[in-house]
């Protein structure tokens, strides 16, 4: 076990490697390494033009840089690879992509002939009922993976039904829902969302279990808080799934994680996700393309490539906090799916922080520069 937390805590060269030079955003001629005479906080605060400046220019690059989709390297630049590339698309366009619309619309077909009559004739037994809705979710989910040409590998041991659990996994995009969907019915916590996603949350995902809030209720948080804890409890519950995040992050970092689901007494089962960007980035910028123009540009592709890690189960420990915990199953999930660990809250995403809060981090940064060129 030891060994495995050796592993987990990145060495402090990596970390140097990922940390921009702050002299690389001063003015020329200006240095921080000589400071004249003895330094203190006060010295830092009163440049505040050049320091403010600076700190917002590194906070901005190693926050926004998480929420960035990096498009592939065009390989189509000589004759001789043109032609490839347009044979390519026919075929992916022409080809693949037709077939994949008639494969998820018989997918939709199978679902809807089956569902309704479940839903609607066995509501006298509810035990039958869960089971076989649990079993065309998962069905219909194939289809949209299917509908990718997506190559899944599963691995460790497949999540079951059990009170007092819940699955905690890094977000890249909806279809982490779908993915894992396939193979277990979970229970998921999510956005509600508009349009035809909305609908099918309110509709067949309820039938689920699945809780839905708005980000931008305040009081969506207790109830949300509440139907956790009473979820988790229930033995016949599907397995409670939560992207603790908050929002969708490009699968190359890890922003903070919410100590919404480890404040709830259960056992956390950590499952870590990671996409090969060899055929398509599976990343979704909700504030640039919605979501059916994503899966459409999944549908285009040649292949979703996924890897998918069951991890150990966590409990906390004695004296460890929900924000320690927190933070210890994301070095896990982390480590296991390749990704760099950031400090930032994902919701800073969809709304700019307040001047008090902004005050604050420049405060803390300037008390870090001020250690470093101490050590110095």
């Amino acid at each position: 076990m030891s060994s495995n937390q050796g592993k987990l805590k990145p060495s402090s060269s990596e970390l140097d490697l990922d940390r921009p030079n702050i002299e690389d955003y001063l003015p020329s001629g200006v240095s921080i390494h000589e400071p004249h005479g003895e330094l203190r906080l006060s010295d830092l605060l009163d440049i505040s033009p050049i320091l403010t400046e600076a700190a917002g220019a590194i906070v901005d690059d190693s926050f926004t840089r998480c929420f960035k989709s990096n498009p592939p390297e065009p390989w189509n630049w000589n004759v001789y690879l043109f032609p490839l590339w347009c044979f390519g698309v026919v075929v992916r366009y022409l080809i693949l992509f037709p077939a994949r619309a008639i494969v998820l619309t018989i997918g939709w077909i199978i679902f809807l002939s089956c569902f309704i009559p479940v839903h609607f004739l066995l509501k006298g037994n509810d035990a039958l009922r869960k089971k076989l809705e649990r079993v065309l979710v998962e069905l219909i989910c194939s289809f949209f993976v299917a509908s990718w040409t997506g190559v899944v590998k599963y691995h460790g041991p497949r999540p079951s039904m059990r009170p007092k659990q819940v699955f905690v996994a890094n977000h890249t995009s909806m279809i982490d829902f779908i993915i894992l969907e396939q193979m277990t019915a979970f229970a998921v916590i999510m956005q509600k969302h508009p349009g035809w996603v909305g609908l099918l949350q309110s509709t067949i995902l309820e039938s689920v279990g699945c809780i839905w809030f708005n980000r931008s209720e305040a009081k969506d948080r207790e109830i949300v808080a509440k139907k956790l804890r009473d979820h988790s409890q229930g033995a016949d519950n599907n397995p409670l799934l939560i992207f603790p995040e908050g929002t969708c992050v490009n699968n190359q970092y890890s922003v903070m994680f919410k100590k919404g689901a480890f404040e709830l007494g259960c056992t956390v089962c950590p499952i870590a996700i990671k996409y090969n960007k060899i055929f398509v980035d599976a990343f979704w910028n909700s504030r640039k393309q919605s979501f059916t123009m994503h899966l459409l540009q999944l549908m285009t592709s040649w292949a979703v490539v996924c890897d998918v890690w069951y991890l150990e189960p966590q409990n906390l420990r004695p004296g460890e906090t929900p924000i320690e915990f927190a933070e210890r199953v994301r070095d896990i999930i982390s480590v296991r799916a390749g990704l760099r660990k950031v400090p930032w809250d994902g919701y800073l995403k969809y709304s700019r922080p307040s001047p008090k809060h902004r005050e604050r981090k420049q405060q803390n940064f300037a008390e870090f520069v001020l250690r470093r060129l101490e050590e110095k």
